[in-house]
């Protein structure tokens, strides 16, 4: 799965799209977060309910820059309780999903990122399953990194999931699953409301740098 990942606040191409959301009405509309560092600086690590800059097409279908917060909501319990948000779709099931399956069809998206974080889930010796190390993981192509997701509206504000995959055989070990991690060339193409998603998966990044994340990152 995909529950965490990072922007490097020291790359231009990110304080350029942080300016861009920031300017954005819609920023100041939700009542999420966006990613921090201690000093204040825009991004760090990224974790569920965090605004940040995703790229869909605009009403005249160029790409753009949105501010999105990560994860869909679901309704309420009998009992008033908010159930967790889902903040991942399986690439292999999203296209009949209920929940996914409009946003599979025309409202695609590209989350940048920096490279996202795992742990290592293993069975401990008591025959339970244990959650390891934490690692970071990139693409071993590029500076960062493009995950391929999926957005909606909820009351007039976009959210967004992030899709999965099985995971690159050198990361099996680690976890059962992965972001789909997608290669330049290929985002005009997952934006396209007319393209092929099947075959723009097909091209998704499976060769990985990964090393374990620094303590607090």
């Amino acid at each position: 799965m995909c529950g965490r990942y990072i922007i490097n606040p020291d790359d231009r191409f990110f304080r350029d799209l942080a300016e861009i959301i920031n300017k954005s009405p819609l920023t100041g509309r939700f009542k999420g977060k966006q990613p921090v560092t201690a000093g204040g600086a825009f991004g760090g690590e990224v974790t569920p309910a965090s605004v940040v800059p995703v790229i869909a097409p605009n009403r005249n279908g160029e790409r753009s820059v949105f501010p999105m917060q990560w994860g869909f909501s679901l309704p309420p319990s009998a009992e008033g309780r908010r159930p967790p948000l889902i903040i991942n779709a399986r690439s292999e099931t999203a296209a009949a999903k209920p929940l996914f399956r409009d946003s599979w069809a025309r409202r695609r998206c590209i989350v940048p990122a920096s490279a996202y974080f795992e742990w290592e889930h293993r069975m401990g010796f008591d025959g339970k399953p244990k959650v390891g190390t934490k690692y970071r993981i990139a693409p071993k192509e590029g500076e960062r990194t493009y995950l391929a997701g999926l957005y909606r509206l909820e009351e007039g504000l976009p959210v967004f999931a992030v899709l999965t995959r099985a995971p690159a055989a050198d990361l099996f070990w680690m976890h059962d699953r992965m972001p789909v991690m997608l290669p330049e060339a290929a985002l005009d193409g997952w934006l396209d409301p007319e393209g092929n998603p099947e075959e723009i998966l097909s091209r998704a990044l499976t060769e990985t740098d990964w090393e374990p994340a620094l303590t607090g990152a």
